[in-house]
């Protein structure tokens, strides 16, 4: 039988920790395999995932059902808690091999990246498009996952132009790709 998520809040808001206890049986494992995705790195996962279940056991009397589902509101604060750690680099460990059998390869360049692409034909042929220097940004950033300020340090670009380059590279992409 499938815990009824929105009576288990209001449960936490009497303080009725067995209740805490059930959401997190119920939705720990998926709530865990959401964190990985966004943060690659199982340690920082499970700290996302504890600071989501402190912070449900502390919030959830802001819990609003007309605003929409428990379980809506629930993996809101862990994906807000999470992008909150993955913004914080101090809580980065480098040195943590990321979630997954795909390890993207320092020594690889954008060039070696858009080569793999031979299964999207279509993306690769849109990518072959771009300006190289604007080729390179996007691989930099959704290949090798630099964000939009390190991105910037490394190609030595202001931030801003760094921003726009993407911006206007992905409506590019997304025109050819229609």
């Amino acid at each position: 039988m499938a815990l009824d998520l929105e009576a288990a809040l209001g449960r936490c808001v009497a303080g009725d920790k067995s209740a805490l206890n059930a959401i997190y049986a119920e939705e720990g494992p998926r709530m865990l395999g959401v964190a990985l995705r966004i943060l690659k790195r199982r340690t920082v996962a499970e700290d996302a995932v504890q600071d989501a279940f402190v912070l449900i056991w502390r919030n959830a009397a802001k819990f609003d059902a007309a605003k929409g589902s428990a379980a809506t509101w629930i993996y809101t604060v862990l994906r807000n808690r999470a992008l909150s750690l993955l913004r914080s680099e101090g809580r980065m460990e480098p040195t943590e091999m990321p979630v997954g059998e795909e390890v993207v390869d320092e020594a690889e360049t954008p060039e070696d990246a858009m080569a793999r692409l031979s299964d999207a034909d279509a993306l690769k042929h849109c990518l072959e498009r771009l300006e190289p220097k604007r080729r390179m940004a996007i691989a930099l950033t959704y290949v090798h996952g630099l964000s939009h300020g390190e991105l910037a340090g490394r190609l030595n670009m202001p931030l801003g132009t760094i921003k726009s380059w993407l911006r206007r590279s992905l409506l590019t992409l997304r025109e050819c790709l229609q």
